[in-house]
């Protein structure tokens, strides 16, 4: 396929057990807004929409939470992570920690790498790379 034009990754699906205990997490820790919301009874699915900017023009997460689910979701070996960039990865992950957000990889450089990350966990154990941006 040549030539990319009207071509935009719009956004990344996960699957969540929470909807509120994700949205808070999304917008507490990492500051995103719920840019749309909607519920879909006839499915009983709703679906959240989340991010630093608008749909329209933004890449973004969708949160889908099915009704009814009460156990975690199998989050497979496939998926590895996202990733959002932070200007202060050591400040961030500081006050994350003093949230009590899990922080399995403490911050610091790549062992092959310039960049400096860490990694989080969200409510259902999703991996969320922090990436350091000046």
């Amino acid at each position: 396929m040549s030539g990319t034009d009207g071509y935009r990754f719009l956004h990344t699906m996960i699957r969540v057990k929470d909807l509120e205990k994700s949205i808070d997490f999304y917008q507490r820790h990492l500051g995103m807004d719920v840019l749309s919301r909607k519920d879909y009874p006839s499915g009983e699915f709703t679906l959240v929409f989340m991010g630093y900017g608008p749909t329209e023009t933004d890449t973004v997460i969708e949160l889908t939470h099915n009704w009814g689910q009460d156990e975690p979701y199998d989050l497979g070996s496939g998926f590895g992570h996202l990733a959002i960039g932070v200007p202060d990865i050591y400040k961030t992950c500081e006050d994350l920690e003093k949230e009590g957000v899990p922080i399995p990889r403490a911050p610091g450089p790549m062992k092959h790498g310039g960049s400096v990350i860490a990694f989080i966990e969200d409510p259902d154990g999703y991996k969320i790379e922090l990436i350091e941006r000046a």
